[in-house]
Order: C-alpha cells, then structure tokens, then sequence
C-alpha cells in the first residue's frame, strides 16, 4: 500500500513543472497546515515568505529534536511528512506564507491557515481541519445547527487577504475534515472577481452544511472546479448537506479511521478509485442522517452544549488531556452529567438513545435487504439448473 509519504519519496524529485499540482498534492498541503509555523512563517500581509525548507528546519530546531505530539486523533506522520517535502525538490523551494491560527473558547472558534507559493503562478490556500482541542470539536458539533460558525466568517476573510497579497496568482483551495468544509465555503463565499481567480478546490473528506448550497449563484460559479473526495466508508465527509458528485477513494484503515488521510491509497499521481461506498459506510451514513433527521436544530444544539459542557469540567483544554488523566476524567464527566438541569440531561440521554436505536434498525434493515438478495440469487441459480436439467431431459 503506498500513501502520500510514498507518494513523496516517488515524485519528490519531479518539479511542478514537470509533474502539475494534482490531487495527492492538495491533501499535502491540507495536512501540512495541521502544524504550528507561530514565528516561523509571517501572518497574511506581513513579511515575505519562508522557504518551505527553512520553515522545516526552523520547526524541527525548535522541537529540539523530541517528537511532535499532534493529539489523539491528528495524524502523528504530519510531521515527517514535513520533513519529506522540506528535503525534496518538488516541495523544499516553495514558499510558505500567511499563517494564521487563532482559538476562542469565548467564540468556540479553532481555525488555521497556511498560504503555500507553488512557483508556478499560482498560491495554495490550506485550511486546518479540526485539531486536538476540546473547542474545535466543539464548532464543528455547531455546524449541525448554525448556518454560520465563526472559523467559516474567518475562512472567506483569509482568502480575501491573500487574493489581495497575491494579485496576480491564480489560486488553489485546500482542506481536509473541517478544513475542506472551509475551503468550500470560502470559495463559493468569495467575491467574483477572486472566484474567477480560481483553479481548484479541494474538500478531503470535510463535512457538508445546514442548508444546500447547490442552488445558489455563486456555488454554480465555482461548482464545476470543486473536488470532492471521501474514503468508502466516510462519515465525516458525508455530513449534512454536500456535494452529490463525490469521488470515493480506497483507504487501507476501518470504520471512522479512514477519515486519516495516510490511509488512502496512492496510484501514481491520484488516489485509487472505487466505484460505490463500501456497505459499512452505507450503514453508517443512513445511521447518522437518520439520526440527524430526528433532532430539532434545538435538540442538536442542546446534545453539543452537553457534550461540550461535560468534557469541560475535567478541566482540559483538548483530548489528549483527557487521554492522560483518565480517571479523574471518568470522575469529572459522572459528575457533571449528574449536575446537569433535568432538561439537558434528557436531551442528552434522548438524544444518545435516539442513535442507537437508529443504528440498531438501520443494521437490520441491511442484513434484511442483504439476505433478501441472497434468496433471489439462490433462486435464480435454481432456476438456470432446472432449465440445463430439462434441455439435457430433451
């Protein structure tokens, strides 16, 4: 199996020019502003690019060579990825710009961006998905019931800095979990003259939104450049309302673990194809829509204010906190869930009630259909038997 690491190691010696930005690049970069360049890589408007090279030597000198904790669930390669990119041709001269990252418990916000100069004429904006801490988690549970989340608002206003800093490049979008629901939204958000500015955009695997954007004017004037990729058994990617013309790729892990982008499968200079979701992905997201479908927006609202208010009074910050102080943790989140008022904690209890029943039934539902299919093909291939017997009979 070979993922973008491989990828890197292939092709790291063959410039833009010689092999064009695609698709494996796009996650790349999706992942690669994952890290932290606070003091390494100058905020939007202020200061010439770093070459990716230098950003990655910096980074590592200021590690001091112990290794990089990227939380629980944020991928642990994103940093030799780094490291990859910083020592190869394709990558190490490329220029890094534009980095921003701010986190509001007041807000719930958790949002960061990186601008990445190709050298081809063109910049890559890259949005961060969801990171380790408790309040990203918690704007992204906020995009079940808000129109609008603040990291959105933050998003379109990035990309109208940039375009601004970069008058003349054409522009890529890129993003992986929440980070491809931004740059979707950025995109389509964005005014018409920097729209036009655009080559491609790229949602890896990113959450959908409260309401269709399809219909609207300016989600038809980009529609055609948005590039929507989800592995067979996504979840994530297949949230609340998105695109219909998802491409479905091959990833090596299970279940929720596919949405890690280091386990899609590479193939020269895209991903490997699948014609249809796998039947556990088709479960899992009739589960969850069904599931989304039988809460109020102010039932959701009330399930991710519970959730979130619980998590909170352990007293961490992100979940790798939670990780380590298990106990305690276990102790906190009891305790909350009993102090809550009776009305959340209903909504609560209602709302995790709701799921499994739903998921109960959408998994007997599958072996039903599936065993339905079954007999019909036991009695086909009854059917061709009796018609040999009786030709062989004549």
């Amino acid at each position: 199996m070979a993922n973008i690491l491989d990828y890197i190691d292939w092709r790291g010696d063959l410039p833009l020019d010689a092999s064009p930005f695609n698709e494996v690049d796009a996650l790349i970069f999706a992942e690669l502003s994952f890290l932290d360049f606070t003091a390494i890589v100058p905020p939007p408007e202020l200061g010439r690019g770093v070459r990716l090279h230098d950003a990655a030597t910096a980074f590592f000198r200021r590690s001091e060579g112990k290794e990089v904790d990227m939380g629980v669930l944020v991928p642990d390669s994103i940093p030799d990825l780094l490291c990859r990119m910083g020592n190869s041709v394709r990558y190490g001269g490329m220029y890094l710009s534009a980095f921003e990252a701010l986190t509001d418990i007041a807000l719930e916000q958790q949002f960061a961006a990186l601008t990445v100069e190709l050298g081809d004429g063109s910049v890559c904006v890259a949005y961060r998905g969801t990171d380790d801490t408790l309040v990203g988690w918690k704007e992204d549970l906020n995009l079940s019931f808000l129109e609008k989340i603040p990291s959105q608002e933050q998003a379109l206003s990035y990309l109208s800095r940039v375009a601004k800093q970069y008058k003349r490049e054409k522009l890529r979008i890129v993003g992986h979990s929440k980070g491809g629901n931004l740059a979707v939204y950025a995109a389509v958000n964005a005014e018409e003259k920097v729209q036009k500015r655009i080559l491609g955009v790229y949602n890896n695997d990113g959450p959908g939104f409260l309401n269709d954007l399809r219909q609207r004017e300016e989600y038809l004037r980009v529609a055609e450049r948005i590039v929507t990729i989800v592995p067979q058994s996504s979840v994530v990617g297949r949230l609340l309302e998105h695109e219909r013309n998802m491409q479905v790729v091959y990833s090596t892990a299970s279940g929720m673990m596919q949405h890690d982008g280091f386990s899609w499968e590479v193939l020269g200079t895209g991903f490997v194809r699948l014609e249809e979701f796998s039947r556990e992905g088709k479960i899992l997201d009739d589960t969850i829509d069904r599931w989304a479908e039988s809460l109020t927006p102010q039932q959701r609202e009330a399930f991710a204010d519970a959730v979130y208010e619980i998590l909170g009074a352990t007293g961490a910050k992100t979940l790798s906190e939670l990780r380590g102080e298990k106990l305690s943790s276990a102790a906190a989140i009891v305790k909350t869930y009993q102090t809550l008022d009776r009305e959340t904690r209903r909504a609560l209890t209602s709302a995790l009630r709701s799921l499994v029943e739903i998921g109960a039934r959408s998994i007997a539902q599958d072996i039903s259909e599936n065993e339905m299919e079954k007999l019909k093909r036991r009695l086909e291939e009854e059917k061709n038997r009796l018609r040999k017997t009786k030709k062989t009979q004549e």
